[in-house]
């Protein structure tokens, strides 16, 4: 761990010095500079120049878009993001375009393919880069082969390697490209010197992209050999707070905090109570106010991951290793809203700055729920990340989803509106896809740059999911929103809370107020399970035969309400003729009516059920285009005796438009006592 902060430290020294003063004094940036830029965290503390810009190409649904003339969002929600294109121009398709001097700082998909991929720069005819899509992430091509710099993480294939150009960039596919991409990138002030981009790099070139594989590989809490540091341990009280507050011109470089015992994931509410607030230079409210566990980028609960500005690591420990500047004096507080105490040690590190001082904007981290939604009806969908105004920078969000009822809650694209754009500059293409990873994946994963900390599974319940962005930060010079696209609603419920970290230059807008803590830990009650009374379960019965397929129980809850117990008996893999028995129990002889409770869908089949070897009526047809419970059908009416009756189930076949898939859903079985 030494070994490596002192590396940490020293690149990212290095890397300020010559990036600033290439944008200032000398704007020249080599390839070196921008390679460094991929670790350098004090450079995301300086203020943007006028003409810095950060935008994304992707494939998104082009039918969502801005009418001028009306001022309104068409299509808002359209999501068919997987293989939109600017145009297609001899054959070939043009994903991306832009006007230099610029870098390009990350490539991802979630499907390549081995259709070619090519990255003209600067009027060249032959491409820099010449690869099948796939190619840009398989480890395999030079120089894109440092695996914490291109890697797939959860279906995610991501590539954060520069590709600088002067003048200009086009990007051209293939048929076979394969679907979903994004390119990110930064284009700079005119005047700006930039290296092109070649795939042969010098030794120094190659060097420093060795060096940042290591950072970025290795991420941890920083160790300082010099510098000052606060540090307590002792006791949180309930309703207390413990802090510094030095003074002067300084810069908090790292942050650690340790409880004692160590804290868990199930630590969920205590992690919502204790906040973090950091006030500069004598603001009369808090830059930084975020509870303790969102902060430092995973919740709820504390989740195991480290990344590069921040983590949680198997010792106990919070870090956050961001560059935060002041020149008057700061204070840094942990407050206690909670009736608890808890013992917990902290440690605050600190460096004298010099030089020019106005150089520097202030870093802002901030929680909230539903905070400053859309008025307008037509964008009901966007979810605001963050919305602020002045001269910035966005530099990530942690995102916590609360999903109960399962089902897939991230389609959702995200939107950045930079300087007062009607159209975003950045629209994704998925949620996941947002986050580096692909697909839905519940699979936990941790890198740099992006992580998933916590999935209670299949996505249902609690996850947390966070995006940091180093070199490709957003700058703005008047302001800045971003949204992500949520399409299932807080009354589902499926609700989001999210940490938004920026830097913004004094005397900006931050709109967020502290949340009161009852809002903090309230809203994440499992809602409460429909049953229909005096029926018997289907995903509950005893499966007494089959000749084919495969019975299981099927979680309903992305359709809430609709299911009775929220599950059904869900038969798949099965074909014509196959059939399935199913134990119906009976309490007490007598005469009942029948009344059963199935789903239609569009792979679903056509049935005839019958009750100890005699038809129930004619075969049924379960053919929808969407999934819908067929409310109770009347089965007939018969003669039952107590004790064990068989239900059975074959499969006839399909409606001519269906997907041909012959799926069985039974939600539950009634008797109705006839007199």
């Amino acid at each position: 761990m030494k070994h490596f902060a002192s590396i940490l430290f020293a690149a990212l020294l290095v890397s300020t010095v010559s990036a600033f003063s290439a944008e200032t004094a000398n704007p020249a940036l080599t390839y070196v500079d921008l390679v460094q830029r991929l670790t350098d965290l004090e450079h995301l503390a300086t203020l943007p120049v006028p003409g810095e810009k950060t935008a994304q190409f992707s494939s998104y649904d082009r039918a969502s878009r801005y009418d001028e003339t009306t001022g309104k969002y068409i299509h808002w929600d359209a999501n068919g993001d997987n293989n939109g294109v600017i145009r297609k121009e001899d054959g070939k398709y043009v994903l991306a375009e832009m006007n230099g001097p610029g870098c390009l700082w990350r490539i991802w998909s979630a499907a390549p393919k081995q259709g070619h991929v090519r990255i003209y720069l600067d009027g060249d005819a032959n491409p820099a880069v010449d690869l099948p899509f796939a190619e840009y992430f398989s480890g395999k091509q030079a120089p894109f082969t440092r695996p914490a710099i291109v890697h797939i993480v959860s279906q995610g294939c991501n590539n954060y390697t520069p590709i600088p150009f002067q003048k200009s960039c086009k990007i051209v596919a293939d048929e076979n490209w394969g679907a979903y991409y994004h390119f990110g990138y930064t284009t700079f002030p005119p005047g700006t010197q930039m290296p092109t981009f070649k795939r042969e790099l010098s030794p120094a070139e190659n060097a420093a992209l060795d060096a940042a594989d290591k950072i970025l590989g290795h991420c941890g809490p920083r160790e300082f050999p010099s510098g000052q540091r606060a540090s307590a341990e002792g006791m949180l009280a309930g309703h207390g707070s413990s802090g510094t507050e030095p003074g002067g011109a300084e810069a908090i470089t790292g942050i650690r905090v340790r409880f004692d015992p160590p804290l868990t994931a199930t630590d969920r509410d205590l992690l919502r109570e204790i906040s973090l607030q950091m006030q500069w230079d004598g603001e009369g409210s808090p830059s930084v106010w975020a509870p303790l566990g969102d902060f430092f980028g995973t919740a709820p609960g504390a989740n195991v991951y480290r990344s590069l500005p921040c983590g949680y690591t198997e010792d106990g420990w919070f870090y956050a290793n961001w560059f935060m500047p002041f020149t008057n004096g700061a204070k840094i507080h942990f407050v206690n809203e909670g009736s608890n105490n808890h013992r917990l040690t902290y440690e605050i590190y600190s460096e004298e700055i010099h030089g020019d001082l106005t150089r520097y904007a202030r870093f802002h981290a901030k929680w909230h729920r539903d905070a400053f939604l859309p008025t307008e009806p037509e964008r009901q969908i966007d979810w605001p990340l963050l919305k602020t105004t002045g001269a910035g920078r966005f530099v990530g969000v942690m995102l916590h989803v609360w999903n109960p009822r399962g089902g897939w809650w991230g389609e959702g694209d995200e939107k950045f509106f930079v300087d007062g754009e009607k159209f975003p500059s950045t629209f994704g293409t998925g949620s996941e896809d947002y986050f580096g990873y692909a697909w839905g994946s519940p699979v936990l994963f941790q890198h740099a740059f992006h992580n998933q900390t916590h999935n209670d599974g299949n996505n249902k319940g609690h996850l947390s999911v966070n995006r940091w962005h180093i070199s490709d930060q957003v700058p703005f010079q008047k302001q800045f929103e971003g949204d992500l696209e949520k399409y299932f609603s807080n009354d589902r419920p499926t609700r989001f809370a999210s940490t938004a970290f920026w830097y913004l230059a004094p005397g900006g807008n931050d709109p967020y107020s502290p949340v009161p803590v009852e809002e903090r830990t309230n809203y994440y009650a499992q809602p409460a399970v429909k049953k229909v009374p005096g029926v018997t379960e289907g995903e509950q019965m005893k499966i007494l035969s089959q000749t084919g397929g495969n019975p299981s129980e099927q979680d309903m809850t992305a359709w809430p309400g609709q299911w009775s117990n929220d599950a059904q008996l869900w038969w798949t893999a099965t074909k014509p003729g196959d059939k399935l028995e199913l134990a119906l129990p009976v309490a007490k002889a007598g005469k009942y009516q029948l009344l059963a409770q199935l789903t239609k869908a569009v792979d679903y089949g056509i049935v005839q059920l019958s009750l100890d070897g005699e038809k129930l009526g004619p075969p049924v047809d379960l053919f929808h285009k969407g999934v819908i419970a067929t409310g109770e059908l009347d089965l007939g009416t018969r003669e039952l005796s107590a004790g064990e009756h068989k239900l059975a189930v074959e499969i006839i076949g399909a409606n001519p438009k269906a997907v041909k898939s012959f799926m069985f859903g039974l939600d539950y079985v009634k008797l109705v006592a006839v007199k």
